[in-house]
């Protein structure tokens, strides 16, 4: 990840979004210049081109330009947003969260692994997590990340909330999560809110509660 510096919403939007939108399109035209173009002169553009991007990052954010380009500009072919799935698993109507190794909390889950679906990864990923055995049953929520969460990475990310249902299996210690509990509403531990905010988690209990549900999606 490339976090930015730590502000409130509105004011990262209008400290960061011009700048970091115009690395963001100078990166993405770029890969699609590199991954289409056959001219090595084109080719030395589009790379230079893609450096400066990298470089606008770097320059904004303190973080060295090696590591920006490594989680920056490293991918190939045409570019588009990483998903990341989120399993809200309840039981006696308490919330499923994992604490992580900084001592914050999430909801089970993570990238979506290439090989897997919306559905197996968020089973895969609260197996993994949390050591339990779940079935993913409706979509929450399809969430433009930059839209809701602190703080603004350097690269765009879609948030699938799933509503899964406990079916067994406990928790086991991993190289991901320490622990892991049932969280009422009105009592949530410390959130990572980079992962999940508690606007994010007051939905999952929203959903639970409503047969109807329709997802959301931004």
């Amino acid at each position: 990840m490339l976090p930015l510096k730590d502000k409130s919403m509105n004011e990262q939007e209008k400290s960061y979004e011009p700048w970091l939108g115009w690395a963001k399109e100078l990166q993405f035209l770029a890969q699609c210049g590199l991954a289409y173009s056959q001219n090595k002169f084109d080719i030395e553009r589009f790379e230079r081109i893609r450096e400066i991007s990298s470089e606008m990052i770097s320059y904004k954010s303190g973080i060295s330009k090696e590591k920006v380009k490594d989680l920056f500009c490293s991918e190939t072919g045409f570019q588009t947003p990483k998903i990341d799935t989120r399993a809200a698993v309840f039981k006696e109507g308490k919330i499923l969260l994992v604490q992580e190794n900084n001592g914050k909390w999430s909801l089970p889950g993570g990238w979506c692994d290439a090989c897997e679906s919306v559905k197996s990864n968020t089973e895969k990923e609260a197996r993994e997590e949390a050591g339990v055995d779940v079935e993913a049953v409706r979509i929450i929520a399809v969430q433009d990340r930059k839209m809701h969460n602190l703080p603004v990475y350097a690269y765009d990310i879609i948030k699938i909330f799933v509503l899964c249902r406990l079916i067994g299996g406990e928790f086991k210690p991993n190289t991901e999560t320490v622990a892991s509990g049932f969280f009422a509403e009105d009592n949530l531990p410390q959130l990572a809110e980079e992962k999940n905010n508690q606007a994010q988690i007051k939905m999952c209990f929203e959903s639970l509660r409503d047969e109807n549900w329709v997802t959301l999606f931004d």
